[in-house]
């Protein structure tokens, strides 16, 4: 097969990848790594740095209209992305010394955990009222977003529980090359309790610094191959643009339900392939 036969086939397939990860929120990561290496035979670490670089460019568009309209909580983007990037950098130098076997099992794992979180409900919000966060309210993290009716207003509690899932998060967007924003959605909505808008919202703002600190240690150890990343990068992107567009207009239900049952069938050949040492 042809160089440009082999690109048109992976930006597909990145296509589809990002189309399915804008409908779910989880990102197109958690497809594109197994897609290249089952179906395409790269090397797991490549796939990786591949990955990273998609998730930075889908992140940046999206996270710009985020802060704009006023849904993002910056104060608690930046505070977190402190715990994200340094458990990025040490995913990422974890990949770097550990079997490629080794860390396709891992992947694995996480896509049977992607799978059920795809078919999660948003936490609800009811409940009696929490005490303020002495942290929330010194680094004044509190906020408000756009509602129908005008500002609503909501407040930031457990801070120091949801920064230390933050720093699992960035070590497992490190150490696998994805955006790791499941995790990161729930670490803010049932930990920090922030409303559901802002904390996907906020997500989608940290996921594009994550995925640059692990990008940096994977560039420098050479797992970032530009023929590669590519077609990955401009298939990503506009998948997730289309799937973004077209969620308000689709079942969400059976998405999610196609969604968990391709995410799991990667699963079980990543675990297969990583168990008996093909990756």
């Amino acid at each position: 097969m042809t160089l440009l036969a082999t690109s048109l086939l992976i930006w597909t397939g990145s296509l589809l990848a990002g189309f399915l990860g804008a409908l779910t929120g989880l990102g197109g990561g958690v497809v594109v790594v197994p897609l290249l290496a089952l179906a395409f035979g790269v090397d797991l670490r490549y796939a990786i740095g591949a990955s990273l670089l998609s998730v930075i460019a889908t992140s940046s568009g999206a996270a710009a209209a985020y802060v704009r309209d006023g849904l993002s909580n910056v104060r608690v983007g930046m505070f977190l992305e402190i715990a994200t990037t340094l458990g990025a950098l040490a995913g990422a130098f974890v990949a770097a010394h550990v079997p490629t076997s080794a860390v396709a099992v891992v992947f694995g794992l996480v896509l049977l955990g992607a799978a059920g979180l795809s078919l999660r409900h948003p936490a609800s919000q009811a409940g009696p009222p929490r005490p303020a966060d002495p942290i929330a309210i010194a680094l004044r993290m509190d906020g408000s977003y756009p509602g129908h009716d005008g500002r609503i207003e909501y407040h930031v509690r457990n801070v120091p529980a949801g920064f230390g899932l933050m720093a699992v998060a960035g070590g497992l967007s490190g150490l696998l090359g994805i955006g790791s924003g499941a995790l990161k959605v729930i670490a803010m909505d049932d930990v920090m309790r922030l409303p559901f808008k802002v904390s996907s919202t906020t997500s989608n703002f940290m996921i594009g610094v994550t995925a640059a600190a692990s990008a940096g240690v994977y560039l420098a150890r050479g797992y970032l191959d530009p023929v590669l990343a590519a077609p990955v990068v401009l298939g990503v992107l506009p998948g997730a643009l289309l799937g973004a567009w077209l969620l308000p207009r689709l079942g969400g239900r059976v998405l999610r339900l196609v969604f968990a049952g391709v995410i799991a069938v990667l699963a079980v050949e990543m675990l297969y392939q990583g168990a008996t040492g093909r990756l």
